[in-house]
């Protein structure tokens, strides 16, 4: 199956060695009655311009930029909308990467579609039919750097730096002419597996063990974008064991790659995960705000600090991350997840691209430039950072449809779309990526499908957790509802309801995490009358008899939300259901059709425990008298 492809029968053929003869084989395979003439323009680098000529069109573009015009033209063309316009493109970042976290003996930590496409039995090993679909798909929405390690480096995957060199090379050369570079993730303690009694960063044996290993590694592959690193944090070695800040960290790493220009992406997912649940001013919200903002300006030029969206961990509503406007000398891109952990696990549908819009388009009021969103502080365009990028944990895996939930596929597509243009908007992303994959259907299934992918991230939040407390799920495994799961747990995951009411203090009366904002989004945040009330019980401990700005108690909001929810997920599974016979695709209609099942079924289960949790606390009966469990 290939995904949003489907039109596309004629597979990547081997042997084709850059992405001007990989553009120029996709449209005459995809077009092949209409005449478009390639023009290569260097100095263009990934940008394009399509020109519309008599009887056909130009693609004037950088050696990457040629396919990704000829893409565009393609998709255009297949949606019905290729424009008499002259269209001119250039991605707004640098890196636009997928951080798969497969494992060498094939399993894939929070992958929800089967097993690793890279990884067999300890080694590099793929099927090259696969890989060179996996990197036709990347490209066609403009993706160039692939980390296919975990950043949890797991034995033996530190091999890829020593013995697995030749594979390494092979799967580069395999994604080369779609225009992506592989990236590895990197075990900061690898020197002390060499004999090194240390991996102190400011260590002469370390340092130079780790220029030695660069070597081997850029001589081999010589356009690989660099090293991913989780360093001190849930258990990862790191600088803090040695005294040393994440910059001499980062930095020595740096040093090491810059000969090769090579990139350093450190990530600031750094954080107390042994807490106490007693201690009420420990904040794990605070953590990376107050572990990298000191070093503010100390990062190497070829260092990106890895920033997650907000501040816990890929939750259905965070806040955007401090850092993002806090950092003002330092390079910066934005990690979020497609694998969907904490938003279904790819058994429910649940669309991510309206949450990235508004982490994208939230304005941090960084000083000398107000109007700065998230979007520009990442790119290297706007604000002329010398690095700067978009990261997305992937949800791909070995299962035929790829995404284990065939709709979970208009993640990978959408994130890669707005990588490359943020300026989209989330539907017209959906309905793109609907008409390309279900190619055939009726126009009352597209536009259905395009429906439920738009409410369904709604949905989910209104089943699942309320007003921006997040967690609330089973531990480890994180599926399926668990009020209490992580409440009295080391991980600092609390949302501290009890008979009065619900949420964490998190203004200066409580942990202070509100202070990390610029103004005025720190005053906003702090004071419960214009804090957004999506993200109140973030922010505020609120009482159940708190009437917000519906006129609806807290506590009612709670029920309401969760019985809309439940009955939202029997809508998507009702409205399927009515779309058979209209969907071109039979198979991908039964498995949607089975995850909307279990979808329906669980959103009842969340539904009922988390409303029978808090009657239990508060004792207050729905206003509706629908049923609650005593």
């Amino acid at each position: 199956m290939n995904l949003w492809l489907t039109r596309l029968k004629d597979p990547v053929p081997a042997g084709l060695k850059s992405p001007a003869e990989l553009a120029g084989f996709e449209l005459s395979h995809a077009l092949p009655d209409t005449q478009v003439i390639l023009r290569e323009q260097p100095a263009l680098n990934e940008g394009y311009r399509i020109e519309p000529l008599p009887g056909g069109f130009r693609i004037t573009g950088g050696h990457t930029g040629l396919l990704y015009g000829a893409w565009r033209l393609i998709m255009d063309r297949l949606c019905g909308e290729a424009s008499a316009a002259v269209i001119d493109s250039a991605p707004k970042y640098a890196m636009r990467m997928i951080d798969c976290w497969d494992n060498p003996d094939g399993t894939v930590e929070r992958g929800y579609a089967g097993r690793s496409l890279f990884f067999r039995s300890g080694k590099l090993s793929w099927d090259p039919g696969r890989i060179r679909e996996l990197g036709r798909l990347l490209a066609s929405v403009g993706l160039n750097v692939l980390c296919v390690n975990n950043v949890n480096v797991h034995y033996p995957a530190q091999l890829l730096l020593e013995d697995d060199l030749p594979s390494l090379a092979a799967l580069a050369e395999a994604f080369r002419p779609f225009g992506i570079r592989l990236m590895l993730s990197v075990d900061f303690s690898q020197p002390m597996r060499s004999g090194i009694p240390t991996a102190d960063p400011l260590d002469p044996a370390v340092r130079e063990w780790w220029k030695s290993a660069a070597a081997r590694v850029w001589s081999v592959v010589p356009d690989l974008a660099g090293f991913l690193v989780k360093a001190d944090s849930e258990g990862a070695p790191g600088p803090f064991a040695y005294g040393r800040t994440h910059a001499d960290g980062a930095n020595m790493l740096a040093e090491a790659l810059r000969p090769f220009g090579g990139t350093v992406v450190w990530r600031c997912f750094v954080y107390n995960c042994r807490q106490d649940w007693r201690d009420y001013k420990t904040d794990r919200a605070r953590a990376a705000y107050d572990h990298f903002m000191p070093s503010d300006g100390d990062f190497h030029d070829n260092v990106i600090l890895q920033i997650k969206n907000g501040p816990q961990d890929f939750q259905v509503r965070e806040p955007v991350h401090p850092l993002f406007g806090g950092l003002m000398k330092t390079n910066q891109m934005l990690e979020v997840q497609i694998a969907q952990e904490y938003t279904g696990q790819q058994k429910h549908v649940c669309y991510l691209m309206p949450m990235f819009k508004q982490i994208l388009d939230f304005k941090t009021y960084m000083p000398g430039h107000e109007d700065a969103t998230v979007a520009d502080i990442i790119s290297t365009r706007t604000l002329k950072n010398a690095n700067g990028g978009i990261a997305a944990v992937a949800n791909t895996g070995n299962d035929e449809n790829w995404t284990g939930h065939d709709l979970a596929a208009a993640n990978l597509f959408g994130f890669g779309r707005l990588a490359f243009d943020t300026t989209l908007d989330s539907e017209s992303i959906a309905r793109e990526w609907a008409e390309l994959t279900f190619a055939g259907s009726t126009k009352t299934a597209i536009d259905a499908i395009v429906d439920i992918l738009m409410r369904s991230w709604s949905a989910y939040e209104k089943y699942t957790s309320p007003l921006g407390i997040g967690w609330m799920v089973n531990p480890n495994h994180h599926y399926g509802p668990n009020v209490e799961g992580y409440e009295f747990d080391r991980w600092g995951t609390y949302h501290r309801a009890n008979w009065r009411g619900i949420g964490v203090d998190r203004t200066t009366k409580g942990t202070g995490y509100t202070m990390q904002y610029r103004e005025p989004n720190a005053s906003m945040y702090e004071h419960v009358e214009t804090c957004p009330e999506e993200l109140l019980l973030f922010f505020h401990f609120i009482p159940y008899d708190y009437r917000l700005k519906t006129g609806k108690t807290l506590i009612q909001h709670i029920y309401d939300t969760h019985f809309e929810g439940a009955q939202d997920a029997a809508d998507f599974l009702d409205t399927w259901k009515k779309l058979d016979g209209q969907i071109s695709d039979k198979e991908a209609y039964a498995r949607v059709l089975k995850r909307l099942e279990i979808q329906a079924d669980s959103a009842i289960e969340w539904r009922d425990r988390i409303n029978t949790y808090f009657y239990r606390h508060c004792g207050t009966e729905d206003e509706h008298g629908r049923k609650i469990y005593e």
